[in-house]
């Protein structure tokens, strides 16, 4: 399992416990994009020149205190629209779900606080409400996916984005995650920053290129 965050975690690190000792409250002093966490994991056998087309859900997965609903807010959309632009640089054509697409793109909003271990096998067989084969036209399938566990620490709300394999649904019977990319920090749900944010998720998975 391969983890990147950004390189200015140790700075923000260091300079929240520096400050512990004269501030009670030491990270009111960080700005919002200061205060922001991008995570990213993928399956470390995957060859992502092998998959050239990939299709993205029209709505947002919303997961709150573990209850799920579809919505598509002004900034839902601004991040929607952000993978696609990314996407696009990556060397991905975007096509209807209908026409078979290599990849499938969820985005999901989560804002219940929790920290611990997330076990992947476990998750996904979890929260099967909002991540639905049937709207990949994979009815019967099981999400799983090859990297066994990540921990988490979600106190203000998080953001994720999910590639998964529909190239290889059929053969296996399960839809595999491929890759993973979370946001946590203040300010996430503001449209204007969406693009910067999800920028940061591919500036940190060059791998994740098709037209290498």
């Amino acid at each position: 399992m391969k983890r990147r965050t950004g390189w200015w975690l140790p700075v923000v690190a260091v300079l929240a416990i520096a400050f512990t000792a004269c501030n009670k409250q030491p990270l009111d002093d960080l700005s919002n994009e200061e205060s922001r966490i991008y995570i990213t994991d993928y399956d470390s056998a995957a060859n992502f020149t092998l998959y050239k087309t990939y299709s993205i859900s029209d709505s947002v997965a919303v997961i709150d205190n573990n209850q799920s609903v579809k919505e598509l807010s002004t900034a839902d959309q601004a991040y929607i629209d952000a993978v696609k632009k990314y996407m696009a640089q990556m060397g991905y054509t975007l096509v209807d779900k209908s026409t078979n697409p290599n990849i499938g793109v969820d985005v999901s909003r989560i804002i219940n606080t929790s920290t611990g271990v997330i076990s992947y096998p476990d998750y996904y067989g979890y929260y099967d409400s909002y991540w639905d084969p049937y709207y990949w036209g994979y009815g019967g399938y099981d999400y799983y996916s090859p990297y066994s566990y990540s921990t988490y620490s979600i106190t203000e709300g998080a953001l994720s984005i999910d590639i998964l394999d529909l190239k290889n649904a059929s053969a296996s019977n399960q839809i595999k995650l491929l890759w993973t990319g979370l946001i946590r920090g203040e300010g996430i749900s503001d449209a204007t920053t969406a693009d910067s944010q999800v920028k940061a998720l591919f500036d940190q998975s060059p791998y994740l290129k098709t037209n290498n």
